[in-house]
This record gives C-alpha cells, structure tokens and sequence, in this order.
C-alpha cells in the first residue's frame, strides 16, 4: 500500500479551512498545514484538529510556493516512506474519493508523475467573478502540460527537480510542470472531481488584482522558459502584448489620419476576439449568457494583465522583488 501524504498552505481561512483539513483526514497517512501568518486562528485549529502545523518566518517574503516546499519538507520528515503528495490550497475541500482514486492512477502509471482533475468554485451564483473561475478551471481533461495547485504528485519525481521555485510569486505549478515534464515525467488530468474552491471573489477590484497576477506570472514563466522547444508562455505573453497594448497603441496613433475610423475597426477587433472565445467555451457545453460573459472578461483582461507583464519586466530590470498579489479581502 502506498503512503500518501497532504500539504495544504493557506491564510485567515476561517472555517473554510476547518472544512478543508476535515475532507482530508483520513484520507491521508500524514497531513501537514502550512500558515503564513494568519491572525483568525488558524493554527490553533489546525492543531486542535491533530493536523501538523508549520509556521514560516514572515521576515522572509512569503509565496505559495515557499509554503507548499515547506509543507513537502516537514511531511518528508514525519513519513520518509511517503509515496504521493497531495497539495491543495486552504480555500478548498477535497472531494471524496479523490486521493484513492489519484493515487491508484500513480501506483499504475509509473510515468506520470503529477495528477489532477476538476476543481470547481462552490458557490459560482454568488458574483460574476466566481462564475468566471469555475469556467476558467474547466480544461480538457488527458495528458496536460501544467497544473494548478490542486494536485497529487510522485515525491521522488518532486525531490528530483528540487521542489517547486520559491522565488515565484505566481504561477509556480506550471513551472514545476515544466521541470518534471523535461526530467521525463508526465502531468495527467482526470475527468474527475478533485476539489470544491471558494475564491470569494465578489468585486471588480478583486478581479483585476487577480488578472494582473496572471499577467506577471505568464511573464516570469516566459522569462524563465520561454526558449524552444518549450516556449512557456510565450504566446500568452505575445497576446497580452498584441491585444492589450500594440493594437490600442496603432489604433489611437492613427486616428487623425484615419477620421476615427482606426477606433472603429479596433473595437471591431475586440469584438471579434469575444466572439470567438464565446464559441469556444460555448463548444464544452457552458451556456450561452455564461459563454458570453466570458468571451467578454476575457478581452477585458488583456489589459490588467499587461500591467502585470510591465511589473514584472520593470522590476526585473531594475533588480526589484515583487511581493506576492492578494486578491482577495
């Protein structure tokens, strides 16, 4: 039997978390949470519940993935006979049957060394926002290049590439995928439940400030491995460029020229682009208002997340660390 193990990072939580860390006892040989700096209670908890508590050193700038390589080392120490590791973030609760069934794909399939499935936001009536989340996070399911942060992974395939890098503020499984995926490893998704998310998300503000990370992120991992034959993120990047700055930029630069006629066809263009995601998402079986909302929001955000792309190549430039984007309250 193998022995699996589960890292769940996470903050002010509330009893979000006490239902989190509860639809994973039991599931679990060893469970270990991983708190950076919560003031609600949560280690306390945590505790309370018979779940191993680390606490990071907020003297040192915190990211998830410093949280989830903190979670993985204490485990490591707890259980050195660990097999699989399942991360999962502290607004989330693993759906039932979730771990067996990831694990007996590992146990089965010895070149796979990362696993998830369908995570689904638990409350998509309550914004727009959280509606947005639950159709971003429904991708195709099959051999994947990259996960999010709900995933069970082969410890000794994650000791061998070193963990994820502590030093990225987002989008840090993606670039661990990337790693695993060139020492030999494959990344599968389930078509399967894994967890139920939470991302109370209820404002416009809150929106943004989560497009500008993922702007930054698509940045940094093109930065990192944006060279052939991977190429991560680069066409992303390429894209947030394009439509959130080039095309804006040629459009007002041209209006007197063209009697405003170049505005017109730029809104034609945005149009169009909404259009086409539209019949994307629309194609997997979203509704028609929901596929339109998103065609929509997904132009829209061209323009957060290209702050997020500046940000990251001012502060490269200029040997500048960002700290990590909160997004939510």
């Amino acid at each position: 039997m193998n022995s699996i193990g589960v890292v769940v990072i996470g903050r002010n939580e509330g009893n979000r978390l006490k239902e989190c860390l509860l639809s994973e006892l039991g599931e679990a040989k060893t469970v270990v949470y991983v708190d950076s700096g919560s003031t609600d209670g949560s280690v306390d908890l945590a505790s309370n519940l018979g779940v191993n508590v680390v606490e990071l050193d907020l003297s040192i700038p915190f990211t998830a993935a410093r949280g989830r390589n903190a979670g993985f080392e204490y485990l490591l120490q707890m259980d050195k006979t660990v097999d699989f590791v399942q991360f999962v973030d502290g607004d989330c609760l693993i759906v039932e049957g979730w771990v067996e069934k990831a694990a007996g794909v590992l146990k089965a399939k010895p070149e796979v060394v990362v696993v998830c499935g369908r995570r689904r936001e638990e409350f998509p009536a309550n914004s727009v926002y959280n509606r947005l989340c639950d159709i971003e996070w429904d991708t195709p399911v099959g051999e994947a290049s990259a996960c999010g942060g709900d995933a069970m992974m082969r410890v000794a395939a994650l000791k061998q590439v070193g963990g994820f890098n502590p030093t990225l503020i987002a989008g840090e499984e993606p670039e661990l995928c990337v790693r695993l995926r060139q020492a030999g490893g494959k990344v599968l998704r389930l078509d399967a439940e894994l967890t139920l998310h939470d991302a109370q998300m209820m404002s416009f503000g809150q929106w943004w400030k989560r497009s500008i990370r993922n702007g930054h992120a698509y940045a940094e991992g093109a930065w990192l491995h944006g060279k052939p034959p991977e190429k991560h993120w680069v066409k992303e990047s390429r894209r947030i460029w394009f439509w959130g700055f080039i095309l804006p930029f040629l459009a007002i630069a041209t209006v007197w020229l063209t009697g405003g006629i170049s505005i017109i066809l730029l809104l034609a263009a945005y149009i169009l682009l909404a259009f086409r995601v539209y019949k994307y998402v629309k194609a997997r079986g979203i509704n028609s208002f929901n596929a339109l909302l998103y065609g929509l929001f997904c132009v829209l955000d061209k323009f957060p997340q290209l702050i997020g792309q500046i940000k990251f190549h001012s502060s490269h430039f200029l040997g500048i660390k960002l700290t990590i984007v909160e997004y939510k309250s």
